[in-house]
């Protein structure tokens, strides 16, 4: 009888393993992840630099004319400008539009 007791007391500890596994599991694999992202997302836009192709957010290819601190004016299309956030660029479209025109121009 003392056995069967002693059994089913457990420890706290024990019991509170699966939701210990839980919230490493969502670190790992959820949490983590987006604040590499958001870190190397931040480090682009920092370096953003005249010159470049981007792709907004929006859809918007353009080559960056003027960087000021949170802005960024774009040619558009031959003299055509829009003034953007530099929040609204999306950094891999951008990256991808930047490796495509490079193997273009390789070949």
């Amino acid at each position: 009888m003392n056995t069967v007791l002693l059994q089913a007391g457990g420890s706290d500890f024990t019991s509170f393993l699966p939701i210990i596994g839980m919230i490493a599991i969502f670190y790992f694999f959820f949490i983590r992840p987006q604040q590499r992202k958001q870190k190397e997302t931040k480090k682009y836009l920092q370096e953003i630099k005249k010159g470049e192709m981007v792709v907004t957010v929006g859809g918007i290819h353009g080559k960056i004319v003027e960087v000021s601190d949170t802005t960024v004016l774009i040619d558009v299309d031959r003299g055509t400008k829009l003034l953007v956030e530099k929040a609204s660029i999306s950094l891999e479209a951008s990256k991808r539009l930047n490796t495509d025109s490079e193997k273009k121009e390789k070949k």
